[in-house]
């Protein structure tokens, strides 16, 4: 048996016959020198190699940053646990994309293949006017920077179904449904890359989605615009910031403003110094929460815990999920032999002090297999294998 509590999923995680979620993974693109390294070592303190030339990250860079939850805090006090584990988000840094890299040039397919493996893109665009940071095309251009990316993905994406469709077509004809199924699936995406779109523009089902997931499309990834910004406008009210924000809208994005170099002074900092810091500045949260934020509505998730003498923990999960596949997340055991789950709200949890004071005071409730788990549900489940 084992405490847990509950918190938010994504759209791409729909079809969860086996939810193995623990965190998610964003890879972070953009042109050179935009600023994507500055960043991406700052958020990570993982100490990629930045400097003022294209293509400095050769190999993609990972790092692994804890998500913020205050939530966590509080059950680890009230369960006075030895150790707090929060959920985590992995950050992809790949070389600087430039145009005609669909075709080799820059990294090319190197950058490509790297980005096929994440759940997110988080396009950094260049929002800072700075005569010291030379720009791959000479000028500040955002949407031009935005167009030259999604032109380059789309592209290398249309290469991939139309080698597909073709390696297909004769199974299909044969009269093999499922084959045919996919190759209707794949022809609707080719149009609408046809026309300069992303695949995510595609009204598909789970079904057919699920269909066509081994060509790992980069353009059905949901994507994150995040605005680099200059250290005097950390509001974002620069018109760079003003055209990502309608670019955005008009395609159903987020847009974050962030300052890597703020960014890079407050990695530097402990906790206390850091949130001095950030006060001075107008902000309540730093760029990295605002973009695990952002990330966490961009793909639907919410996140679970488990509190105990031992630790407490946070766990990511889709929106969505049925309570033996959130205890899946932690163990498969737990899902194979699920018989039930104990809930409580983590208002419920917080106000009784824990999960016996809410035993006695009526909070804890029985659910079954068929339980959607909500954020904040404090869950102790039961299971037998």
């Amino acid at each position: 048996m084992l405490n847990a509590i509950a918190g938010t999923v994504s759209p791409g995680y729909r079809r969860m016959e086996k939810v193995t979620f623990m965190g998610f993974k964003c890879g972070i693109v953009g042109l050179p020198n935009v600023g994507k390294s500055t960043i991406f070592n700052a958020i990570t303190s993982a100490g990629a190699e930045s400097a003022n030339y294209p293509f400095c990250t050769i190999e993609p860079n990972v790092g692994i940053v804890s998500v913020p939850d205050e939530r966590l805090d509080v059950l680890a006090e009230i369960a006075s646990s030895e150790k707090v584990m929060p959920t985590v988000m992995e950050f992809v840094d790949i070389a600087g994309l430039v145009q005609g890299a669909s075709k080799g040039e820059g990294l090319g397919n190197q950058f490509l293949g790297h980005i096929r493996q994440v759940d997110a893109i988080a396009n950094v665009v260049r929002c800072f006017d700075d005569e010291n940071v030379v720009h791959v095309d000479g000028s500040v251009d955002p949407l031009r920077d935005i167009d030259v990316i999604q032109t380059e993905l789309n592209l290398a994406d249309l290469e991939v179904v139309e080698r597909r469709m073709t390696r297909i077509a004769k199974q299909a004809k044969s009269g093999d449904k499922a084959v045919q199924a996919e190759l209707e699936v794949l022809e609707k995406i080719a149009a609408v890359l046809n026309q300069g779109l992303p695949a995510r523009r595609v009204e598909l089902s789970d079904d057919e989605r699920y269909l066509v997931r081994e060509t790992q499309l980069i353009t059905i990834k949901p994507v994150l615009y995040v605005a680099n910004v200059a250290e005097d406008d950390l509001a974002g009210e620069h018109d760079y910031v003003t055209v990502v924000r309608e670019y955005a809208a008009e395609h159903g994005a987020e847009v974050v403003t962030i300052c890597g170099k703020i960014e890079a002074e407050l990695a530097q900092l402990d906790a206390e110094d850091k949130q001095e810091f950030l006060a001075e500045l107008g902000l309540e949260q730093a760029g990295l929460d605002r973009m695990i934020h952002a990330g966490y509505s961009l793909l639907d998730l919410i996140t679970f815990f488990t509190a105990g003498p031992k630790e407490s923990r946070a766990w990511t999960v889709p929106n969505g999920a049925l309570a033996p596949q959130a205890a899946g997340v932690i163990h498969s055991d737990f899902e194979k032999g699920f018989i039930r789950a104990e809930v409580i709200s983590y208002a419920d949890y917080v106000a009784a002090r824990g999960e016996a004071g809410a035993r006695e005071q009526g909070t804890l409730r029985v659910e079954g297999k068929d339980y959607q788990v909500q954020d904040g549900d404090v869950m102790h489940f039961r299971f037998n294998v």
